[in-house]
Parts: C-alpha cells; structure tokens; sequence
C-alpha cells in the first residue's frame, strides 16, 4: 500500500462503538482536506501489528462525514474468527493508504465499557475484544485487541514426578490409543485411495437420527427419482451419534464413506467435523431443516453455554441453502460463513408439501383420523419446547387455561396440541374438554397438519415458515419473551418478525382469538421475504446447482467477487513507508510473538492462550 498518511489528506476518527450480538459496528467521523479527491470510495481495514489486514470492514454511509463500519467477529470474511492480535483500522483509497483512525476524545472514557467477552468450550474459554488508545504519542489513536484464552488456575499446579515428566505413557496415548487420532489416520487413509473409485461419490449423512429425514431424505429420494445413481455413487450414513456411543466398526465405516465423497450434504451439526478436517476438495454441503425462526444458535448465539468453538463442524461447509436470499444473513450468522455460500434453492422437504395431490390425499386421510376436524375450524396450539436440552426440555402447562380456551372455542372451533417432540410431559386433557381438545404429539409431521389448520398458536418455533403459505392467520403467546431471548437469544426483532399478533399472558391470546384481532397483513409480508420461489422444485435446485455445478450465474459471480476481495486482502502490505508514519515497537513485539496464530487463527486455544 502506497502511503500518503504524511499529506493529511484525511482525518478519521472513531465517534462510536456498538454490538449486536457478534456484529461489532464502528462509526468512523471523516473530514476531508481540500486536497483530497471525495469522488473515489473509501476503504476501511482491520491492520494487525504485523502490518497485515485481516478483514476488509463492510460499510454504509449514514451520513455526509459518517461511515458505519460492520464486522462479525466470529467471521471475518475466511469463515473464520477474526485473528488474535492487536490492530488499527485505515482508511484507504484504493492502493492508498490516507489514514489511521483516532478516537474521538468524547469516545475515550467509555471505550472500555464497549469491550466484549464471548465465553465458549464448556464456558471455561473466552474470546474477547477489548478497546484502547495507543499510548506515547499527542494523538489518540483508536486501537482494538482480540484474545483468545482458556481458565488459568488460580493455584500452583503440582510438581509431576521425573518419570511422569519424560511425557512417555501420554505421548504413546496420544499417538496410539487415542479414539480421534486413530480416525483420522484412518482417514488419511482411505482418502488416498479414494482418487481410485470411478465415478464421483455423494453421500448422505446425519448423525441424528437412524434414518434419513427432512431435507436430507427429499433430496436423495429425488436423485434416484432422476436415475442419478447411474452417474453417481450415492451413499448413506445415517446414525444417532449424538444420542448414545457408537460402534468402533461403525465409526470406521463412517470415516470410509466421507473420505471416498466428493460431496456430504448434512442435515444438521455433525460433531464428528468439530475434530476432523476433511480433504480440501470435499463439498460439505448444510440443508439444516429449519426455515427461519426467531431463536439464535451456532455463532449466532456465540457467548451462550452451549455455543460452538471457534473451529467447529460448521467452518467446513462449502454451501449451505435457504428460502430467499433476503434470510441468507440469518444461515450465514448461525454457520460462521459467508453471505454469497447460502443458496436460495428453497427447502427440499417442502417440495411434498406444496405438491396438489400430496394435499388432497393428507388432507382427506387427516379428516378421517380427527373427524372432529371435519366441518369445524381448527386451531393448532403448536409452541416450541423449554429446557436446555431433550433431556431436560418441557412446556409449562399451568399457563394454559383450559377453561377459558374451551368456552372460547364454543361451537366454532377445536384445538389440536401439537407439542414439540423433545417435551417429556405429555399435555393431560381433561374428559369434559375431549370433544374440542386433542393430543397430536404423537402426529409424525407437523406439515400435514397445516392443511387442516385455521389459526396457528406458537411462540418462537421455525413451523411459521411453511404454515405461512397456507396464508392463514398466527397468532404469538410469547409469555417468557424476556427470559428466552437472554438463555437462546433472537437474531432479529420479535415484534416486527413475527407474523402475527404477539401476546405475553393466556388473557391477552384469548382476547384476541375472541376479536378475531391476528394481524393478518403480516403474513403476506412474511411470505414475500422469505421465499424467492414458492414450487415443487427444491430438491432439483440442489441438485442441479451444487451436483451438477450449474449454478446460476448471478450467484456464483457474488461468490468469486468475495473470495477475490478475500484473496486480495492477502496481498495488501500496510508496513510504514515514511518516516512520518509511527510505528509502535510493543504492538510490533506482541505480535511477532503471537506470530502462531497466523498459522492457527481459527484455533482459540492456541494464540494468545494463557494455558
């Protein structure tokens, strides 16, 4: 990078720090010289100590001298968490290097208070960013370090014996009885006599469930529709690892099918890939089941127990895919990758759904099962579980007032209760509310019973994304908003993304069902954001765009722009040019001592860790 940070063509200073999550949002005060040229665009980088970039800020310019630069810290534009170290942001024109950004001197005394803590690994690692100013100089120069860092003990650790010491029992442990290493030779492996096999190999994988489901099974029923198998080899892997210990053949056949694939589409998190790193050239592909709820997870929620490490499952996805490009964001955020990698192909799984005949023939079957359905309005009461977990998740049952629900019912409607299939305690019905009340739970899917359904009852759970093109109208019991938005937290505002009325007591839900009050308009609306087609196509779209590598040109052309931007930051050198130009010989010292982390940034526990 060309300097002319010595001509003063530019004055940049920091007037504002805010987080959203793991968004970090600077605001950068600009005033410029009346040399300086206004008509080229400015650039704004994060510049270690190292005098390396390590992100290329997103900006929006919220007014004539202000700029909002964006960075999501768990994602830096490599998929990956932004690097320990100490860094200045510049402001750049091009090649040009004009400015380092100062603070503002109003900004300085609550500077500290925008520091942040994400705690990760079981809670006991901690990566945080934390705001200074760069001392020894007459100018406050706006400096900010990430760390990375695991519990240190606050005791002496005990002094090991000499034979203990040699390391010798750990070391052939670690090498040779040790379940990860042994898989991963396994792999190595296997991988290498994978360029052998004849034609490319897909595989099918989830370690949920024993068999395939969702998204995951639309799309392999729809490749040997299409005759595929013939081009392809098509596998499965279908176990319930995260349920209960597998077999050591069964993880040896497991580590086989993905070393000889060339393609892993997964159906959710697979913790396998926490601690396996595939070969380069494997396609890890993500049709997660959910289309677009309220509640975070993956790095969304990054800071909350039970968030993933910095390297995990999810920085292996070459794609994954939703409803529209609009939600891409919300994908993208949970997964820790880039916008362009989340294709709008639309959910697999609602290619049945939105099928005529499928319709037709669930909805008669559907009326003979519940026959009081037949003739009435239905309403689906249909919330997601509370607890942390399947083991501990549960719906509090106390807050419905069955009394109520029933006299409000009159002749007009029955209420089906269709709780989430992770709920221990079963809703007990009363025998005088069993001609309008009835247990679904057992129902094996929930789209079906869209059909029938008039009036949908639910909180946070992502079933409004295919209940809204039934274009009926929702409504909200969102009593624990508060207290569920601090344990799992929301990545975007309730109220107005919610398609329905939201109400926080029975009360306020049953005077609105009375009212007819559903604030119907915003299905609609809902309905033009989440979705870039509404078909029976789907599963061909993810075959066709990520099997058969035709991906609509507009789409890739967004991908190879962000992986250039990517690759050009690796080529950008800000090292002083001028003698002007300070350098700060304790950033420089810190950082050639971290100088790890450049071949390991994503680790965590590796640079700047005090273990």
């Amino acid at each position: 990078m060309k300097s002319l940070v010595d001509q003063n063509l530019l004055h940049a200073a920091v007037v504002g720090i805010r987080w959203e999550r793991i968004f970090l949002y600077l605001d950068v005060c600009v005033s410029f010289s009346e040399r300086a040229d206004r008509s080229r665009p400015l650039d704004f980088y994060a510049v270690n100590g190292l005098y390396a970039a390590k992100t290329h800020f997103k900006t929006e310019k919220v007014s004539d001298s202000v700029w909002r630069l964006k960075i999501n810290v768990t994602n830096c534009g490599t998929n990956r968490c932004l690097p320990a170290g100490t860094y200045s942001i510049f402001v750049c024109q091009g090649d040009e290097k004009l400015a380092d950004c100062v603070a503002d001197a109003s900004l300085v005394p609550s500077m500290n208070d925008s520091s942040r803590n994400f705690l990760y690994g079981g809670m006991n690692k901690v990566y945080t960013i934390t705001f200074f100013i760069q001392e020894g100089g007459e100018t406050l120069p706006f400096r900010f370090r990430a760390l990375t860092a695991a519990r240190n003990g606050m005791e002496f650790p005990k002094n090991p014996s000499y034979f203990r010491s040699l390391h010798v029992f750990q070391n052939f442990k670690k090498n040779f009885l040790s379940s990860r290493v042994f898989l991963r030779r396994i792999y190595a492996l296997f991988a290498r006599k994978a360029h052998d096999l004849s034609k490319p190999t897909v595989l099918f994988m989830t370690e949920q469930s024993d068999v395939l489901k969702s998204n995951l099974k639309a799309v392999y029923d729809r490749m040997l529709a299409r005759g595929m198998d013939k081009d392809y080899r098509i596998l499965v892997s279908a176990r319930a690892a995260t349920a209960g210990p597998q077999s050591k053949m069964s993880w040896i056949e497991l580590t086989k099918k993905m070393a000889q694939s060339d393609i892993i589409f997964l159906d959710d998190h697979a913790p396998v890939l926490d601690w396996l790193l595939l070969k380069e050239n494997t396609k890890v592909v993500q049709l997660w089941h959910a289309g677009a709820g309220f509640k975070s997870s993956g790095y969304s929620r990054w800071g909350h127990e039970g968030c993933p490490s910095p390297v995990s499952c999810h920085r292996q996805y070459r794609y994954g895919i939703a409803g529209s490009k609009n939600i891409a964001p919300f994908f993208s955020e949970v997964w820790g990758i880039n916008d362009e990698l989340v294709l709008p192909t639309g959910m697999p799984r609602m290619d049945e759904y939105l099928d005529a005949e499928h319709r037709k023939e669930t909805t008669e079957a559907l009326y003979r099962k519940y026959p009081m359905c037949k003739g009435k309005k239905v309403i689906l009461f249909a919330p997601t579980y509370r607890g942390r977990n399947q083991r501990t998740a549960y719906y509090p049952y106390e807050l419905i007032d069955f009394e109520r629900l029933y006299r409000e019912c009159g002749e007009k409607y029955v209420v089906l209760f269709k709780m989430h299939p992770w709920v221990n305690n079963d809703i007990a019905i009363s025998p005088k509310y069993a001609d309008r009340f009835v247990d679904v739970k057992t129902y094996p899917d929930i789209n079906d019973l869209f059909y029938i359904t008039d009036l949908l009852i639910t909180d946070y759970s992502s079933n409004i994304f295919e209940y809204s093109l039934m274009r009926k109208p929702m409504l909200f019991f969102a009593f624990d908003k508060i207290q569920y938005s601090f344990s799992r937290g929301f990545h975007r505002d309730y109220e107005e993304a919610a398609p329905g009325k939201v109400c926080y007591t029975f009360t306020e839900l049953m005077d609105a069902l009375a009212a007819e009050d559903f604030e119907f308009e915003k299905v609609e609306q809902y309905v033009e954001h989440h979705f870039d087609y509404i078909d029976s196509n789907a599963s061909d779209r993810v075959i066709d765009w990520i099997v058969r590598d035709e991906m609509p040109e507009e789409l890739r052309h967004e991908i190879e722009v962000q992986s250039a931007d990517v690759a050009r930051l690796q080529t950008l050198d800000f090292t002083p040019e001028l003698i002007g130009e300070k350098v700060d010989s304790r950033v420089r010292m810190l950082e050639r001592e971290g100088k790890k982390e450049e071949t390991d940034p994503e680790a965590g526990d590796v640079s700047g860790s005090v273990e």
